[in-house]
């Protein structure tokens, strides 16, 4: 039948369920113009009837939200008056779900590795396990997943975890979104420690597609409250260096409370119980609400302190000495030390960056912190610096140093490694003191003629754990793993 509809019904608060085909209890003008066949202005519509069906998908179009249903008894799809293209029954069900298109490069922003425990156990039903999934797909359509953005795979939680897929196997917005609608309910305990375990030894390793230096996130969805324990597994996701959200929908209710058998188990299962990991849902009839603050929470990367460690955080500087009395032999060695510090550490556009100042009496920035986004470019970079030779002006590369590599304040993570092999012909007092006041931590690392004096006038409290010196440049090897100990040292205390 066609149907008159007037203008502007698309302001008011009128339902509308499903995609492309909608939930006959929908709003026949409201779905017209989420489907784009009417404009706001209103007009006529033909309306076809379809049975019912299963898992109306919810979307965003034309300025109107549709929601899901799990089942409804009836159905009908919509078209122009004038434009008879409406679906026979026969592929009423086949019609593919309208999703929002997302780049495949996904959210740059936003590079995490993220493993969602769903909760499959009786407690939260078949219904209420397709709106969870329903949540879900509108999660990662908001986080915009993608190759060069964040990842997501999935576990669920049952008597026993069961891996879904990994973190690699759907990296196409399209293809993960129907790879979740397709997700089987399970039924069983709510064993949900024993996922979160699962998870947190399997999922994160490279060769199951985790990514070095990018943040672990792990996002678990809880409807009530667990059958097992949750502690032991958290601490063991915290020791991994997993970031454990916990959403918790339908909490205990007042008469439920002696049925949970640990009552601060969201506490004990986040990452950090300060209020930034666990969230809470009334309901999962209104999830919808939620997606975007949880997004916005799951890309924060400067909240996500369980995933920062010193190998994936850290920021640090090589201020290299290329005067004349190094040698152009000497300086390769010093460079091939810088190197072995480099690669220590897990070195992307997301994790711990390396810079270089070359000085004499001039300074010359070799590359910032931010120009090389991977280790194998940052260390190639470090290789390729030429010898300057010149004299040794210290004290000024010093301050050149702290003024362009370390343009962003960040306290506990920023490093300056001094290399040098002479008495310096400036003050070097002033301008390591003027560093460290700004928060950089200062190791100086001296060679042959360099005196203790100015290498203890540089370097960073405690002295003795911050100045290193060795007789010939052949030992610099031996002092790569010291420094790197001592970074990791300072960034735990300072974090």
């Amino acid at each position: 039948p066609a149907l008159l509809c007037p203008p502007g019904c698309s302001d008011r608060q009128l339902s509308v369920f499903g995609t492309d085909v909608y939930a006959s209890v929908s709003s026949v003008c409201a779905a017209a113009v989420h489907s784009g066949v009417l404009g706001r202005t209103g007009g006529p519509v033909l309306v076809h009837k379809l049975p019912g069906r299963y898992n109306y998908l919810s979307s965003f179009g034309h300025g109107v939200h549709s929601q899901a249903l799990s089942h409804w008894s009836s159905s009908f799809s919509l078209s122009s008056r004038w434009r008879h293209a409406a679906p026979s029954l026969g592929q009423s069900s086949v019609l593919r779900p309208s999703v929002k298109k997302t780049p495949t490069a996904g959210n740059k922003d936003c590079q995490m590795d993220i493993a969602v425990v769903i909760d499959s156990s009786n407690n939260i039903g078949w219904r209420r396990f397709n709106l969870q999934k329903n949540f879900v797909v509108k999660l990662a359509a908001t986080l915009k997943v993608g190759q060069t953005g964040p990842h997501m795979g999935l576990v669920q939680a049952s008597d026993s975890p069961r891996t879904e897929f990994l973190l690699t196997n759907y990296t196409q917005p399209k293809e993960l979104l129907f790879a979740i609608k397709k997700v089987a309910f399970l039924g069983g305990n709510s064993n949900t420690g024993k996922a979160i375990t699962h998870t947190a030894e399997t999922f994160f390793n490279q060769e199951n597609g985790g990514r070095r230096g990018h943040p672990r996130v792990m996002l678990v969805l809880i409807d009530g409250w667990p059958s097992d324990n949750l502690e032991q597994a958290a601490m063991l996701a915290r020791e991994f260096g997993i970031n454990v959200f916990l959403v918790s929908v339908a909490k205990p209710a007042p008469e439920e409370l002696a049925m949970v058998p640990d009552k601060d188990f969201v506490k004990k299962a986040v990452c950090k119980d300060n209020g930034f990991f666990n969230y809470l849902i009334p309901s999962w009839f209104s999830t919808s609400k939620h997606v975007r603050p949880l997004s916005q929470r799951l890309c924060s990367l400067d909240g996500l302190l369980c995933s920062k460690t010193c190998y994936n955080s850290v920021n640090v500087g090589f201020l290299v000495d290329g005067s004349s009395s190094v040698g152009y032999g000497n300086f390769q060695l010093v460079l091939e030390f810088l190197a072995g510090i480099a690669r220590s550490f897990e070195i992307s556009d997301v994790g711990a960056r390396v810079g270089a100042v070359q000085f004499t009496y001039d300074q010359r920035l070799e590359f910032g912190l931010f120009d090389h986004s991977n280790k194998d470019d940052a260390i190639n970079a470090l290789k390729r610096i030429s010898y300057m030779s010149g004299g040794t002006g210290t004290g000024d590369a010093i301050s050149y140093a702290t003024n362009n590599l370390f343009r962003r304040k960040a306290p506990g993570r920023n490093f300056l490694i001094v290399v040098t092999d002479g008495q310096s012909y400036d003050d070097v007092s002033r301008p390591a003191r003027e560093a460290r006041d700004q928060g950089i931590t200062i190791y100086s690392v001296g060679v042959a003629w360099a005196p203790l004096e100015d290498l203890r006038e540089m370097a960073s409290e405690p002295k003795n754990s911050h100045t290193f010196f060795t007789k010939n440049f052949s030992g610099l090897e031996e002092l790569v793993s010291a420094v790197v100990r001592g970074i990791c040292r300072d960034f735990a205390e300072k974090n």
